[in-house]
C-alpha cells in the first residue's frame, strides 16, 4: 500500500469533527436539542415508578420518539446516576441507541477538574472505546479554561465537541460569570474568547461551543465564537424561540436551542412527543429565518 493509498484510508477513517456533523444535522433536521431529563416528577406524570424500571421505560420512549428526527438529544447524567450503576447502564444504552438512530448525543454532565482527573472525565465521555462515548460534553471552565485541555485534546482525537459554560440561565451564575477579570473583560467573555481561539479558521463550524442561557435578558458579550451556542431555557423555563434573535443577534444561526420539559411533558405518547418537538423546531426555524431576512 503506497503513501497516497494510506493517506486516503486515513482520511476515510478519521472521524468528522463534531462542528461539521452538528452543522449538517442542524441543516437537515433543524437546530433543536431535546433534553432527556427523567425527573422524579416527570416519571410520576407519565405514570411510571421512580425506580430503574421507570427510568428505563421513560428513556426508551424518548429515544424511540425523537432520536431519528431531532438534531441533538441531551441526557442529563445526574438523573441516571441517582440510581447507581443500574441507572448508568440505562444511560449507556440510551446513548448507543440514540446515536445509532442518527441523533447527536450531548452528555450534560458539566464536568470540570484538573490534570489526571480531568483526563479521566475526558476518557469517560470522549473516548470512542468508552460505553458512555458521546458526540459532545458540557464542561465547566471555572478552574481556568486551561484546565479543560485534556478534554479539548481528547475531543479533537475522537471528533467530539465540548460546550463550555459561559453565561448560564441561573441567577446565581452572574456573580461569577459577569465578574470582571484583572484584564478587564468579564469572566464569561474570557471563556468565550478562549472558545473562539480553539475554533479559529475552522469551517463550517468549530467544535468548541458555549452555553448561553436563552432566559437571559441580554448577553452583553461577543458571541461570535465560530462555534455552536447551546441555549437552554426554552419552554418550561420561560424563554421562547422568538426570543432567540434578540439575545443572540448575528450569531443566532449557530444557536442550538434546548428544550426539555416543554417536550417531555407530552409523554408517554410517542406521537405527542414528536408533535411537540416538531412545533418547537418549526418555531425556531421561523425565528431564525425571520432574523436572517431582517438583516
Amino acid at each position: 500500500m503506497n503513501d497516497a493509498t494510506l493517506a486516503a484510508v486515513s482520511a476515510d477513517t478519521e472521524p468528522a469533527p463534531f462542528g461539521a456533523r452538528l452543522r449538517r444535522a442542524m441543516d437537515t433536521r433543524g437546530p433543536l436539542c431535546v433534553g432527556i431529563d427523567p425527573h422524579a416528577s416527570l416519571l410520576h406524570d407519565w405514570g411510571l415508578s421512580d425506580d430503574v424500571a421507570g427510568l428505563t421505560a421513560f428513556t426508551r420512549t424518548v429515544v424511540e420518539a425523537l432520536a431519528d428526527r431531532v438534531a441533538v438529544l441531551k441526557p442529563q447524567s445526574a438523573f441516571f446516576e441517582r440510581f447507581g450503576s443500574r441507572g448508568v447502564a440505562v444511560l449507556e444504552k440510551a446513548v448507543a441507541e440514540a446515536r445509532a438512530a442518527g441523533a447527536l448525543v450531548l452528555m450534560d454532565a458539566k464536568r470540570g477538574d484538573i490534570g489526571s482527573t480531568m483526563a479521566a472525565y475526558a476518557a469517560t465521555y470522549l473516548d470512542k472505546d468508552s460505553p458512555l462515548f458521546s458526540d459532545a460534553l458540557t464542561v465547566s471552565p471555572y478552574l481556568g479554561f486551561g484546565s479543560l485541555r485534556p478534554a479539548l485534546d481528547a475531543a479533537r482525537v475522537s471528533g467530539s465537541g465540548l460546550f463550555v459554560l459561559a453565561l448560564t440561565s441561573n441567577p446565581e451564575g452572574a456573580e461569577v460569570q459577569r465578574a470582571t477579570t484583572a484584564g478587564g473583560p468579564s469572566v464569561a467573555q474570557t471563556m468565550l474568547d478562549h472558545a473562539a481561539e480553539e475554533n479559529a479558521g475552522v469551517t463550517p463550524l468549530g467544535s468548541v461551543g458555549a452555553v448561553v442561557g436563552a432566559t437571559l435578558a441580554e448577553a452583553g458579550v461577543n458571541l461570535a465564537i465560530n462555534g455552536p451556542l447551546l441555549a437552554p431555557g426554552i419552554g418550561a423555563q420561560g424563554a421562547t424561540p422568538a426570543d432567540l434573535p434578540g439575545l443572540f443577534g448575528a450569531a443566532v444561526g449557530d444557536v442550538v436551542p434546548s428544550v426539555s420539559r416543554g417536550v417531555l411533558r407530552h409523554g408517554p405518547d410517542v406521537y405527542a412527543l414528536r408533535a411537540a418537538a416538531e412545533r418547537f423546531s418549526d418555531d425556531v426555524r421561523t425565528a431564525v429565518e425571520g432574523a436572517r431576512r431582517a438583516r
